[in-house]
């Protein structure tokens, strides 16, 4: 992509600033950098991540590569900037990337302006500045700006149109903030929901795709908030989904594997798609879709897997010391005949084998447990174990 051309003024600007400024203004760039991030956070909270989180360094490599050019612009306006170029598209890209409109990277930019300017008047104070070039230096400053900001849109769109959405990302911005796991004012949700165009609703119910899924946009309803380029990509349907909703809804992932969640309240969206999430790994391979409110006790079983470990440890203790193939086969017994309380010859029909290996296996169990199932709550918490074991809970006892 080329370099842009200058914009409007900034030559004219710059060449009215000496030259020996850029030497003044090198040695405020460690502090000016500080006060600008300092500021950028105070005002906007969302940066606060990018600024302080695990990715900071990056990011203010990329600030102090677009200040340093501006300096260096001042000593020498025919200073290469492709570097800045390339970092200021980077910005936008991210911005698209992350769900956001454009307007929070264009408030950062003139945030660090303002700051940039108080910083030269005290320093043209220092230094007895005209007013000439101080005039001309923020003329230069605001049109830098402008360049800036034209990059980053250049970086936005190019990422907008590789991820097949329209330029303006509002919506995916406001699933992002109401799935943000902070508390969110409703006022200023229904703010974004009206710049969106979208009604704010009192419940949601939310789907959780496998990574790399593509639905079928056009069949879904227009209502839906949509974000793919998350890495576990997913869907907001405002309200529940009924009887009206469920056939454009399998139209649209009909060639998805994808969980619907259960309907909550707006604030507790995120609890929809977790459990949408949870469910989503026993959907299989193969495209489909399953809905949570018919999985209702293996989400409760799928809920704390370090806590149903313990509680297999514990009370399928008894069969522990026996091998893997022995113990499959008890614990395949033992749980029909927790489910069924069925006779032998009923449960020998049941699991495809003969009436006499049915009632070894039983006193067996017998012999293991001795008078423990005689207590309901071991017998409810050790068919709690072999039920999480039935829908592949990694790390329990298999019953196959």
């Amino acid at each position: 992509m080329a370099t842009p051309r200058k914009a409007p003024g900034f030559t004219a600007s710059i060449d009215r600033i000496p030259r020996e400024l850029a030497a003044v203004m090198r040695p405020e760039l460690p502090s000016l950098l500080k006060e600008m991030a300092a500021e950028i956070v105070g005002v906007i909270p969302e940066y606060r991540e990018l600024l302080e989180g695990p990715n900071a360094r990056v990011i203010r490599v990329g600030i102090e590569q677009n200040v340093a050019t501006f300096v260096d612009q001042v000593a020498a306006p025919t200073a290469t900037t492709s570097l800045r170029d390339e970092i200021c598209r980077r910005f936008g890209r991210h911005e698209a990337f992350e769900g956001r409109s454009l307007d929070m990277l264009q408030d950062a930019y003139r945030i660090g302006c303002q700051v940039a300017l108080r910083r030269v008047r005290t320093v043209g104070r220092r230094h007895n500045l005209s007013a000439a070039v101080l005039m001309a230096f923020a003329d230069a400053l605001f049109a830098y700006m402008g360049e800036i900001a034209e990059l980053s849109r250049e970086g936005y769109l190019q990422a907008m149109a590789e991820l097949g959405e329209e330029p303006d990302n509002r919506r995916r911005r406001l699933l992002r903030r109401i799935l943000g796991g902070t508390a969110v004012a409703r006022g200023a949700l229904a703010e974004l929901a009206e710049h969106a165009a979208w009604p704010l609703p009192e419940h949601v119910t939310l789907v959780a795709l496998a990574p790399g899924s593509r639905p079928n946009r056009a069949a879904l309803d227009r209502d839906i908030l949509v974000d793919l380029a998350d890495r576990e990509p997913h869907l907001l349907l405002p309200g529940r989904v009924d009887e009206d909703r469920r056939p454009a809804l399998a139209l649209a992932l009909a060639d998805c594997r994808a969980a619907v969640g259960l309907t909550t309240p707006l604030a507790e969206a995120a609890d929809s798609l977790r459990w949408a999430r949870q469910l989503l790994p026993l959907a299989g391979p193969e495209p489909t879709l399953t809905y949570c409110q018919d999985h209702l006790v293996q989400l409760l079983l799928l809920g704390d897997p370090a806590l149903i470990q313990q509680i297999a440890h514990r009370y399928l203790a008894p069969l522990a010391e026996l091998t893997p193939i022995r113990r499959a086969r008890l614990l395949e017994t033992l749980s029909a005949w927790l489910t069924t309380r069925a006779t032998a010859a009923e449960l020998a029909e049941q699991l495809g084998v003969h009436p006499q290996t049915v009632r070894y296996r039983l006193r067996v169990l017998e012999r293991a447990f001795g008078d423990r199932l005689a207590d309901p709550e071991v017998r409810f918490a050790t068919e709690v174990v072999l039920r999480a074991a039935s829908i592949g809970r990694p790390g329990l006892p298999s019953g196959g």
